[in-house]
């Protein structure tokens, strides 16, 4: 703020430089939506590795294609995932596992068979013991009131231990800590209580402790309506959810950011609903996503392809959110003894999409030579050039082998990139490249609101938004040689005329010249004519 001079001497006031740096988002955050052994069904969780997911969502399962989509976009250079599990309930059965510990009912965090396989015992230390007591003296309850609750999965063999828990209001309140620290169960019942959980015989040395229905409880099961269950096939009410109360498809709302969006199919060798693609391409033009879609399991031959894409009905300008990748890959089960299986393959596209935005920069298709598939023993259909020629026309990518190369993505397009479309967003490296950069301005340009909206301001906007576009230019990001013939930043009194100004609006106006992938390489060779003397 300005000096007010008081005194005679000197005084020192900083300025402002009127710099705000912007910084660019994440390119190749990918959500996964589908089946899960176990894991949060209410809550999309952040991964970084395929160790995250087996901590939290329990690894492969043969019946649950989410588990290899996400394995393959790691294994393909995948960093960040989003993991939204879906759960159905099925009628006549519960959906989480009950533990009745006696004056304690206990649940399993999350809905899922593994839950049965759990196993809660209660001990309890000698009122009188010296440490015991002290704990409960700062506790503010009684050492009866104590106790140490240790839980075991016996599908894992992971066991969790809480020591000096109390039903009563305390620091170490069995529900509150069980909700903070465990992955495997919570409290049901309503706490504090009056009395405490009755401790189980014998020791946890003995051989028989979690065996023995009088040394530890197992889940409840003394009906049918007591045994959990996995999920009951998922149908498109599944996928989709509601937006108001944030379920299925839009628990995608509970995130800051996406890039990428796989749904996976409920089933091995089954097929994602069409609606259900359409409506997620509508959200992900939301988001500023793009919606990765794979090819239908009928689809074994290119006539298949060529007759089936158009009737997905993804088209129209929100088709440029989306991607679709013809044929399904083969690989090694590991759960079927190395058996060959077909899978889709959005989930290896997107870890190659992810690797090739950090060696290349989001501008660079990701297609080619170097967009090799890892972990594929084989592609469903090896097409040839001219089969490759009769989808790449209509928008769809093919996945192709070559000698020496192996498996690699070839082709480039996004849905609306047929050639009949003539769409300015026909490549994908361009969509994305775009959605990066309203993605990046938009959050970096939020200090403006509210700020004087003249010369000043507008000045300061073409500064910052001229130094991103510039430093995206410097690494190849836009065509041209030179900035004037890449981009462009305009905010000044020609594109916010005084009538905007009275509305509050400044208007930005920012081009940029994308690159676009050498999609055709056409070498011309002619013979040269000998001397001929005249």
């Amino acid at each position: 703020m300005p000096v007010q001079p008081t005194y005679p001497g000197v005084y020192i006031e900083e300025l402002p430089s009127g710099v705000r740096t912007i910084t660019g988002v994440a390119t190749s955050i990918t959500g996964f939506i589908g089946k899960a052994v176990r894991g949060p069904a209410d809550l999309p969780v952040t991964i970084t590795s395929f160790a995250d997911y087996e901590r939290i969502f329990g690894g492969l399962h043969r019946d649950m294609m989410l588990s290899y989509a996400v394995r393959d976009f790691f294994l393909n250079g995948g960093g960040q995932a989003v993991i939204v599990r879906l759960y159905k309930a099925v009628a006549g059965s519960a959906s989480k596992a009950t533990y009745e510990v006696p004056n304690l009912t206990l649940q399993a965090a999350s809905e899922g068979a593994w839950g049965m396989q759990v196993r809660a015992r209660v001990e309890k230390k000698a009122v009188t013991d010296p440490n015991l007591i002290a704990v409960a003296t700062r506790l503010g309850v009684q050492p009866a009131d104590l106790f140490d609750l240790t839980v075991r999965d016996g599908g894992t063999g992971l066991t969790e231990t809480f020591l000096n828990l109390s039903t009563k209001e305390s620091a170490r309140r069995a529900d509150r800590v069980l909700l903070a620290e465990s992955n495997l169960v919570r409290v049901t019942t309503t706490l504090p209580s009056n009395s405490a959980p009755s401790a189980h015989t014998g020791t946890l040395a003995d051989a028989d402790v979690w065996t023995n229905n009088a040394k530890s409880t197992a889940a409840k099961n003394a009906a049918p309506a007591d045994v959990a269950v996995d999920s009951a096939a998922l149908d498109a009410a599944a996928y989709k959810g509601s937006q108001s109360s944030k379920t299925g498809l839009y628990q995608l709302e509970k995130v800051d950011l996406f890039n990428l969006l796989c749904i996976l199919p409920d089933a091995r060798g089954g097929d994602v609903p069409d609606d259900v693609y359409q409506e997620a391409l509508s959200y992900c033009v939301k988001r500023r996503a793009m919606l990765i879609v794979d090819p239908k399991a009928g689809w074994i031959n290119v006539s298949a392809a060529q007759s089936g894409a158009p009737g997905m009905n993804l088209n129209g300008d929100m088709a440029r959110n989306a991607a679709i990748y013809f044929p399904r890959i083969k690989q090694a089960d590991s759960l079927l003894g190395g058996l060959i299986d077909t899978f889709v393959p959005s989930g290896m596209i997107a870890g190659v999409m992810a690797r090739t935005d950090t060696q290349r920069g989001v501008w660079k298709a990701p297609a080619g030579l170097d967009a090799s598939l890892g972990g594929v023993a084989a592609l469903q259909l090896d097409m040839t050039d001219a089969e490759n020629g009769l989808l790449n026309p209509l928008g769809i990518n093919c996945l192709r082998t070559f000698p020496v190369h192996g498996r690699v993505v070839w082709g480039s397009r996004t849905m609306r990139g047929a050639d009949a479309a003539a769409d300015e967003y026909k490549y994908v490296p361009v969509r994305r490249l775009a959605l990066f950069l309203e993605e990046s301005l938009y959050r970096g340009t939020q200090w403006v609101v509210f700020e004087p909206n003249d010369e000043p301001l507008w000045a300061q906007i073409r500064l910052n938004l001229g130094a991103f576009m510039h430093n995206l230019f410097r690494q190849g990001a836009f065509q041209g040689t030179a900035p004037r013939d890449a981009y462009f930043v305009k905010c000044d009194k020609e594109t916010t005329t005084q009538t905007d100004i009275n509305l509050g609006i400044v208007n930005i106006v920012v081009g940029f010249a994308p690159l676009k992938p050498a999609e055709f390489v056409i070498l011309k060779l002619q013979q040269m004519a000998g001397q001929i003397a005249t």
